[in-house]
């Protein structure tokens, strides 16, 4: 009997030391721990679902919603991301600096209320996510009760979580709670950004409820509806940035407002972004009578169509009227659509038949560059159609004209015959035909090519307005009527100004520059065999010298101020008087050919100097009558006025009317 007795007994000891030794030094391990952890929350704290704050004037309800925090009281709204983040980063980090035990504070005599935590200055409840890092239930909600500042230093009393311990920690916890609701929630109306957005909505009332679509692919915008349209780019990118800066001024407190009052029953406009797999719609009420902080803003009543939240706005008087009229003001203005393409030939015809190709030569030149550009002449001559060089400058300049052809009023998208006739496109003033390819280098090629007709027509109910209209489109605008004066059907308008360029290896042998009516010689040389024109000029007078050189470097690349006729006449009109050209200049050019050298004669015919700035210059060869350059001008000057002046330079009373003085001075 005693054996068994000492047998139980030294059971039940091997038992209590198990106990003692296994289960008591957790639980003080525990609470050693928990004496010595310094962070007040565990990791459920990085985890949180739910966030309450109590004691604020208004109580605050926030709550996850996928990525985003959502205010759900005391009304519904998109929280700052910014400024939940900055509450959920000082829970996590929360740490206390010092703690006393209910015991201890039992023992020494206080109580709760002598720290301010019997009725806690602010309450914080937060519900962490379940124990997969989810959102569902399964954890407890978590409460802190924030009570006095500590006299000294800047910490507050914080009643731990468990409500054994009473922390000392930072304020920095309480002023990221203390928040205005204009401080929690998220200021911009609109989620979706601007490089986000896919499409537009803009329903009108003021139109009849007229819904205007545009739909946003790859780098352009389009009109959907109520017409098949280009949209402008700058203009709705410019739209969109200021409806996503929109922001909520002030939400007024639900029951406090008469629906009637804020007009949103039937919104002023109802505007619908669509981003990747979500939508936004905002409506816009009445005007509230508030003044905003800018003139050039009007205040009115708002909602998101998703929430019953109420409020206002200030939105941009200039981005209301874009909005309501958005069919006209988000519309692309220009007539022709060039981006991303190349144009390689032009034809223009005017009303009275006229016609003139451009035509660019492919000489490498990079998709999107002038190029070299011939004028194409055609007539019924047996040649077939001969070509010009033209001006790359003045083709560049006519193809400016047509890319930035804007339309100063949409005038129809659905003209009857009636209206075609009376706006002149019966007969049009021009006739301009694009020949275009995509401006992608490997998709050039005949069987991308394609062609653009754009008619241009003068009204006949008077005022000289003029239409514009595609050939394969409805639509007609009003466009400026300075276009016809810029698209001149006219040969030598696109003329190169570069008449002759000597090659390299010619050289000018002789001048001879003679007054035609009395065969007065003003200068002749021909060089000798193996001279040049340095030594030939020895002898000339200084000003003759400079004058003569710059006449053979003139001569050797021989170009126009503007070219005046593409045929050369017998006769010259002058201020309308048909006169006789006054002066000829034969130049005789060596051409290296083979083993000899063949010299051939042109001649330049020039007319008396008229005015400071323009003396007429006509080519048989080149079959061409033009203006001279300034330079050339100076020279010609210099040549024929130069020996009157020798000698003491005139008095300014004597100088010639008609003429200016000289670039070079006389010696």
């Amino acid at each position: 009997m005693r054996t068994k007795v000492t047998l139980v007994l030294i059971f039940l000891n091997v038992a209590l030391f198990f106990f003692i030794f296994h289960f008591e030094w957790k639980w003080r391990q525990e609470g050693r721990i928990k004496d010595t952890r310094l962070r007040v929350l565990d990791a459920s704290a990085a985890n949180i679902q739910k966030l309450e704050i109590a004691g604020l004037a208004d109580p605050i309800k926030l709550e996850r919603q996928g990525d985003d925090w959502m205010l759900l009281s005391p009304f519904e709204w998109p929280a700052n991301p910014h400024v939940v983040k900055r509450i959920l980063n000082e829970l996590l980090f929360l740490e206390r600096e010092a703690f006393f035990t209910l015991a201890e504070l039992e023992k020494a005599g206080v109580t709760l209320a002598d720290y301010g935590l019997d009725k806690p200055a602010l309450t914080l409840t937060f519900t962490p996510g379940n124990a997969t890092g989810g959102a569902g239930p399964g954890l407890p909600p978590v409460v802190l009760r924030i009570g006095a500042e500590k006299a000294a230093g800047n910490r507050l009393y914080l009643l731990s979580p468990d409500g054994e311990r009473v922390l000392i920690v930072k304020r920095s916890l309480v002023d990221s709670l203390r928040l205005t609701l204009d401080e929690l929630r998220d200021p911009a109306l609109f989620k979706i950004q601007p490089f986000e957005a896919r499409s537009i909505s803009v329903q009108s009332a003021a139109a009849n409820n007229l819904r205007v679509r545009l739909r946003h692919e790859g780098s352009r915008w389009s009109l959907e509806t109520p017409i098949l349209a280009r949209a402008s780019r700058s203009g709705t990118d410019l739209a969109l940035n200021n409806l996503t800066t929109l922001s909520a001024l002030q939400f007024p407190a639900p029951g406090t407002l008469d629906p009637a009052r804020t007009g949103l029953g039937n919104p002023a406009l109802r505007i619908m972004l669509e981003g990747n797999k979500r939508t936004e719609t905002l409506l816009v009420g009445a005007r509230t009578g508030d003044k905003a902080a800018d003139a050039d803003e009007s205040v009115y009543y708002a909602k998101l169509e998703d929430r019953d939240a109420v409020f206002t706005t200030a939105i941009p008087d200039s981005l209301v009227d874009t909005l309501r009229n958005a069919q006209e003001k988000l519309r692309d203005p220009l007539v022709l659509d060039l981006e991303g393409r190349d144009v390689s030939g032009i034809t223009l015809r005017s009303a009275d038949r006229r016609e003139l190709t451009l035509q660019r030569l492919e000489t490498g030149a990079a998709p999107g560059e002038v190029g070299t550009w011939q004028i194409v002449r055609r007539d019924s001559s047996a040649s077939g159609s001969p070509t010009l060089p033209a001006d790359p400058t003045a083709v560049a300049r006519l193809l400016q004209h047509l890319a930035l052809l804007s339309a100063e009023e949409f005038r129809s998208d659905a003209p009857s015959a009636a209206d075609l006739e009376n706006w002149g496109f019966n007969l049009p003033e021009r006739r301009i035909a694009l020949t275009v390819s995509p401006l992608t280098p490997g998709a050039r090629g005949a069987a991308t090519t394609t062609q653009m007709v754009l008619d241009l027509g003068l009204s006949t109910e008077g005022g000289g307005a003029v239409y514009a209209k595609l050939e394969n489109q409805d639509f007609v605008y009003k466009v400026r009527p300075s276009i016809l004066a810029e698209i001149p059907v006219v040969d030598r308008v696109f003329r190169d100004k570069r008449l002759r360029e000597l090659p390299a290896g010619a050289q000018i042998k002789g001048l001879s520059l003679v007054r035609i009516a009395n065969g007065n010689v003003i200068y002749a040389r021909t060089l000798a065999e193996n001279e040049t024109w340095k030594s030939a000029l020895t002898g000339e007078p200084a000003v003759r010298q400079v004058a003569i050189e710059g006449l053979l470097q003139h001569l050797r690349t021989l170009r126009a101020k503007s070219i005046e006729a593409t045929s050369f006449p017998p006769m010259i009109s002058l201020d309308g008087v048909e006169q006789p050209w006054t002066y000829r200049l034969e130049v005789s050019v060596a051409l290296v050919a083979g083993a000899g050298a063949q010299t051939t004669t042109s001649t330049l015919f020039l007319s008396e100097r008229t005015g400071g700035g323009t003396q007429i210059i006509g080519s048989p060869d080149l079959d061409v009558v033009f203006q001279a350059e300034q330079a050339l001008l100076d020279v010609f000057w210099a040549l024929i006025y130069g020996p009157r002046d020798e000698g003491a330079p005139a008095p300014a009373v004597e100088t010639p009317p008609a003429a200016p003085v000289p670039a070079t001075p006389a010696p």
